[in-house]
């Protein structure tokens, strides 16, 4: 079966219903569909570009046949496999390789759709990349603006000592 989606940007892209399916929200769309007999209808995501839903479906198509994210609810699960920022494939590491509006894009995507491995990917991509920058490269990396007074950044440095020790 084929699904077609339709991008904030008003691009359709029609895609088999297990690619779609590897985004939570998509999958719950499509069996409430199926509960009500209704026709195959396009599926409207006003919160991703064209150009953005393009690489998603790249990559849940290379990952149709992974198995199914099992829920982390658990906190003792959470523990004992603690998340690594350095186990990322080499297919996905090139995948976002892309400008950092890009990969906020994608990652703002992966949340909507709610697709946890393209979520996890961006995010320990980031982590990756503001590893062992100071708050003022990482500020220039990103174009933030310092909006902290400089008795702010003390204060702030020293309520959280803890976290250089780290």
């Amino acid at each position: 079966m084929l699904v077609t989606l339709v991008s904030q940007d008003n691009l359709s892209f029609t895609i088999a219903r297990d690619v779609a399916e590897r985004s939570v929200l998509l999958k719950n769309m499509l069996e409430d569909v199926a509960q009500d007999n209704s026709s195959a209808e396009p599926i409207p995501l006003p919160n991703v570009t064209g150009r953005i839903l393009k690489q998603v479906i790249e990559y849940c198509e290379h990952h149709k046949n992974d198995p199914p994210v099992q829920g982390e609810d658990d906190r003792d699960s959470f523990e004992t496999n603690r998340k690594r920022s350095d186990d990322i494939e080499d297919w996905d590491a090139n995948f976002v390789k892309v400008d950092n509006e890009q990969l906020f894009e994608i990652i703002l995507a992966a949340n909507y759709l709610d697709i946890k491995p393209l979520l996890d990917l961006g995010c320990k991509t980031v982590a990756n990349q503001i590893k062992g920058k100071t708050p003022e490269q990482i500020r220039e990396m990103y174009n933030i603006e310092n909006d902290f007074t400089p008795e702010e950044e003390e204060q702030i440095r020293r309520e959280n000592e803890w976290a250089a020790d780290a």
